[in-house]
This record gives C-alpha cells, sequence and structure tokens, in this order.
C-alpha cells in the first residue's frame, strides 16, 4: 500500500468522524430548539479546524508507523536499507498522481452539486442555518466521495 493510499485512508476516517459527531450535536437540537436560536457558528468552526488539525496529525502518525515498520521489516529481511525504505513516505508516481486527480474530479462534482442546493436554499430564503449546514454537507460529501473514489481505484484500478 502506497503512502498516497494510507493517506487517503487517514483522510477519509477524519472526515466521516469529524462530520457525523458535527451533525449528531448540532442536528440532535433541531427536535427540542427552534433552528433560529441553534448556536452552529462555533461547532461548525471547531469541526472544520479539527479536520485539519487531525487529518496532519493522522498524516504524521502514518508516516512515522509506516517509516518504522518498513525500518523493521528491512532489518529482518535484509531486503533493502532503511534509508530506502524510509525515503519511499512522501514518494509520488505518475499512478498516484492519476489516482488523485481523478478522485479530486469526482469530488468536484458532487460538491458542485451540492452547491446547486445550496444555492436553491438561498434563493428561497431558507434559514442561514440550513444553508451554513447544507454547505459544509456539500464539502464533507464531496471530500469522502473523492477519498471513495481514490481508494477504489487504488484497489481495483480505473
Amino acid at each position: 500500500m502506497s503512502f498516497e493510499e494510507k493517506f487517503t485512508w487517514v483522510s477519509t476516517v477524519v472526515s466521516t468522524c469529524v462530520a457525523a459527531v458535527y451533525f449528531a450535536i448540532v442536528l440532535g437540537q433541531v427536535r427540542t430548539v427552534p433552528v433560529a436560536e441553534i448556536a452552529y457558528q462555533r461547532p461548525l468552526l471547531i469541526a472544520i479546524g479539527s479536520l485539519i488539525v487531525l487529518t496532519i496529525i493522522g498524516a504524521i502518525v502514518t508516516a512515522i508507523v509506516t517509516a518504522i515498520g518498513a525500518a523493521v521489516t528491512a532489518k529482518i529481511t535484509g531486503e533493502g536499507s532503511i534509508e530506502d525504505s524510509v525515503g519511499d513516505i512522501g514518494r509520488k508516481d505518475e499512478r498516484d498522481e492519476d489516482i488523485n486527480r481523478r478522485g479530486e474530479l469526482i469530488g468536484y462534482y458532487v460538491s458542485s452539486a451540492g452547491m446547486v442546493g445550496v444555492m436553491a436554499l438561498a434563493m428561497l430564503r431558507y434559514d442561514q442555518f440550513w444553508i451554513a449546514n447544507a454547505l459544509y454537507l456539500s464539502f464533507v460529501a464531496g471530500a469522502i466521495v473523492a477519498a471513495v473514489a481514490k481508494l477504489v481505484a487504488y484497489r481495483r484500478g480505473f
């Protein structure tokens, strides 16, 4: 498994978990509190910040674990050197770039379709709560679909 694929797994898990927690907290209030009174701004900003920070931490941890695993494997098997194994981290080949490009394009289409829905909500003068959450949902859905498309491409090819 390439480092890019591992990083895609990390971003998929982080995006899904952060969005699930955010929507559980915010949308859990919809039944009991009028939407105009729900304070969604701070949780939304925390969710976006958490997504960025956790993805960076996940990438760092993945790189460290991959480097340690590769070094141990190289030492046990005697094949290759530790420096070669560690040097492969962060290396992209043409296939990684093609998969990334294709996955991001698919995610872009999903996000764009969501933006049309957000624009419709704005034109119909829905509450800012729904517009902001639909916007966040569009970004999250685009990111998750892009990541899933990349993972499918890594596993099955184009």
